[in-house]
């Protein structure tokens, strides 16, 4: 029983303090705009029209080291310290910025 009070109040706690996407986004939108509509730095790809797979892999890849071309080294510690719970809320938002 004190096991299923306390994971439940866990679960309570963390999703008061879970970020949603418009939060996220905001360290985004120096450099994508706040639609996500520019070529950040006039080298990246502009991802407004991303769906929410490519921007998981882009995410996800650039927290590992794996993707990117001229904006890898400042994009891997921009999402070093996203969660997966953050890169799968930023990717569901993005896609819906208009």
């Amino acid at each position: 029983m004190k096991k299923t009070v306390f994971l439940a109040g866990l679960v309570c706690v963390t999703s008061i303090f879970a970020a949603d996407g418009a939060t996220l986004f905001k360290t985004c939108t120096a450099c994508h705009g706040m639609k996500a509509e520019k070529a950040a730095l006039n080298k990246s790809q502009i991802i407004a029209g991303w769906d929410a797979a490519k921007i998981t892999a882009a995410l996800n890849g650039y927290k590992a080291g794996t993707y990117g071309g001229p904006l890898k080294g400042t994009m891997t510690p921009q999402v070093k310290n996203l969660s997966a719970d953050d890169i799968k809320v930023l990717s569901e938002y993005i896609p819906t910025l208009k």
